[in-house]
């Protein structure tokens, strides 16, 4: 895959620079970027596409760490992730920059951002993770831009949490090379990976990526890693949502990550370069769900829409309601204790506790600055 080579920046030092792991020199006073597969070939003083790791004294640097674009408590479900601490808050925050180019990206005034103000909130690690705590948050979420290229800042935050007892979620997309997410995901508990897809076409042509590489890292995360994993799939009319392309995307997940792995279905709203195309219709929503079901995914679900019956977690054995949801909010609990059907105990696949938390469907923007120790 050619290398992008990203804008060339002023020689001086990039503000909030810290040293990263995954690069090497090219001898001819490039270096080369070895955390996604974009590789990018950075001159001095370049930037990636991510536009956050940077060649600087003939080393890559991550130029955010320590910066955000903003923080906010949010329902889990939100990120989205139904089988992970059901009804729990957590504490989400991005920084600026993304190593994808979606067309239809519905973070890009985050994602997408090159300036300064975007990243105007600082936070060290110990200070978001006693945000979290303070805050009742059970959980940290690396969201909004992809972790994997502030990986370094989120493995950090990661750690200063799990020392805390916060877990840590990512939200990403996957695009992420074998070295670089044996560093990342150790440090995470949970993740929701986006399958945008199931074309390499669309990857190529939509998101200036491919698709192996992100199959590559599914199938790491759920057989070498103890990361609870979720998938998302956003539903483009007429791009990736004929019935041919959801039904090969929906038998390879069966086959190759298992039946378990829940799967969120989502609505597309015209943003960024794609504001031509109408909303995903609810009948769309409504049929990939039920190709899901008929090819052995237990738990799939719709989202960005209003849909309790879809939104609900039933048994797979016998169909009981074990977790109803309206929205945001938990409506019915019904799991065991220790994570079962009531009636016939066959165990949920998820990261449960007894009793559910009662965060709703709460928005709560916040300054961690206001924990500094």
């Amino acid at each position: 895959m050619r290398a992008f080579q990203g804008s060339i920046m002023d020689h001086t030092a990039f503000p909030s620079a810290v040293a990263t792991r995954h690069w090497h020199a090219l001898g001819d006073g490039r270096v080369q970027c070895d955390a996604c597969p974009r590789f990018c070939r950075l001159r001095p003083g370049q930037r990636g596409l991510c536009y956050v790791r940077a060649n600087q004294d003939g080393a890559v640097v991550l130029t955010t760490w320590g910066r955000s674009s903003g923080f906010c408590v949010d329902p889990i479900e939100k990120k989205p992730l139904n089988h992970f601490l059901p009804g729990t808050p957590v504490l989400s925050f991005g920084t600026a920059g993304c190593n994808l180019a979606c067309t239809f990206c519905q973070n890009w005034d985050i994602s997408k951002s090159r300036a300064r103000h975007t990243i105007a909130d600082r936070a060290d690690p110990e200070t978001i993770a006693r945000a979290a705590r303070s805050l009742g948050a059970r959980s940290v979420a690396y969201t909004y831009n992809d972790p994997t290229v502030f990986l370094e800042y989120a493995i950090d935050v990661a750690h200063a949490c799990r020392a805390s007892g916060i877990a840590s979620v990512a939200v990403t997309a996957g695009y992420i090379t074998a070295a670089a997410r044996a560093d990342f995901f150790p440090a995470m508990d949970a993740a929701n990976v986006d399958l945008k897809a199931f074309s390499d076409d669309f990857y190529h042509r939509v998101c200036g990526a491919r698709l192996a590489p992100v199959l590559d890292s599914l199938g790491w995360l759920r057989h070498e890693t103890r990361v609870w994993l979720e998938l998302t799939t956003l539903l483009i009319p007429g791009h990736n949502d004929s019935d041919a392309e959801l039904e090969a995307m929906t038998r390879w997940v069966v086959d190759n990550l298992g039946a378990d792995v829940p799967w969120h279905f989502t609505a597309f709203h015209p943003d960024w370069k794609m504001r031509d195309l109408p909303p995903t219709p609810r009948a769309t929503l409504e049929r990939a769900h039920a190709i899901a079901r008929t090819n052995g995914v237990r738990h799939a679900y719709t989202g960005n829409v209003r849909d309790p019956e879809r939104a609900a977690t039933r048994c797979h054995a016998c169909a009981t309601l074990l977790i109803g949801r309206d929205g945001y909010r938990i409506s019915a609990w019904h799991l065991t204790a220790d994570g079962r059907c009531p009636r016939c105990h066959t165990p949920c696949p998820g990261r449960f506790e007894a009793t559910p938390g009662d965060w709703g469907a709460r928005r709560l923007p916040v300054q961690p600055g206001d924990f500094h120790a």
